[in-house]
């Protein structure tokens, strides 16, 4: 759950990465985690999987180890050994909450999972395995930034790609104690129906994504997307609110996001209007 204080001084927020995967069907589905109910941050919450940048997706030699990143990186990245280490990070963090690995070779997903969780590093892992990350084909899709009134701040950047052949998804039993496949209008029917809980990004992941048809849709809609950061500003009023840039009360005048730009307290949870 969040824990904003409008008093407490703004945390510099650490580098995060996440992985949006969706599988082909009619209609195509996203893979979710429930994170665990103990977590510091966001305890219970449906998620992608995804986590903090660690030393180790910032290892020169990735770059032998990746196919090169999406173009459209560069509008949410320092320079390009810094968009390797977050589509590195959304990757290794993939397998380790997901087991799935965007990535090219033969692909022992259970070993690969166990290794991973053992402490071996990524970088061995890929290269023992003689595995290549495909982060080309990690598209851009949003950053977000954690209000300045959380006590715990991340800088996410949300990637999307498709489900990798002969992948399945599965949670990992530890930060996430069960996973889902389901279609962006489910989920939003499992959320206003109190069976699930989400953060307000997943939330406006899910109703962006849920007027897209298929999945070459949801892939376009992905390039729309401005990049800009998106902070929102939490406004302790009655009810309370985050507001989005380009809301009269935060201090972005222009929208970075489609959609309303305010998510308002109701009924224990931030929903959208």
């Amino acid at each position: 759950m969040l824990n904003l204080d409008p008093n407490r001084p703004p945390v510099t927020p650490r580098e995060a990465a996440t992985l949006i995967v969706l599988r082909p069907g009619s209609p195509f589905e996203i893979f979710c985690v429930r994170r665990h109910a103990q977590s510091a941050f966001m305890g219970g919450v449906v998620v992608f999987p995804g986590g903090t940048v660690d030393e180790g997706d910032r290892e020169g030699r990735l770059s032998t180890l990746t196919n090169g990143i999406h173009q459209r990186s560069a509008l949410f990245a320092n320079d390009e050994e810094h968009a390797r280490a977050l589509a590195v990070c959304a990757c290794r963090e993939a397998l380790e909450e997901a087991r799935i690995l965007p990535a090219q070779g033969v692909i022992d997903i259970e070993r690969l999972h166990a290794a991973l969780s053992a402490g071996q590093s990524f970088a061995d892992l890929l290269t023992e395995s003689r595995l290549k990350l495909t982060t080309e084909r990690l598209v851009p899709f949003a950053r977000w930034i954690t209000p300045e009134a959380e006590q715990r701040r991340y800088d996410a950047r949300f990637f999307m790609t498709l489900l990798p052949e002969g992948q399945q998804g599965r949670h990992d039993d530890h930060e996430t104690v069960s996973s889902l496949w389901a279609t962006p209008a489910r989920l939003l029917e499992a959320f206003h129906a109190g069976d699930i809980f989400l953060a307000p990004p997943t939330l406006r992941a899910f109703e962006l994504l849920a007027d897209a048809p298929n999945i070459d849709a949801a892939l376009a809609l992905a390039e729309r997307q401005t990049l800009d950061p998106i902070c929102p500003r939490f406004v302790p009023s009655d009810p309370p609110m985050l507001v989005l840039p380009g809301d009269p009360e935060h201090d972005v005048r222009e929208p970075r996001v489609a959609g309303p730009t305010r998510f308002t307290w109701r009924d224990g949870k931030f929903v959208s209007g």
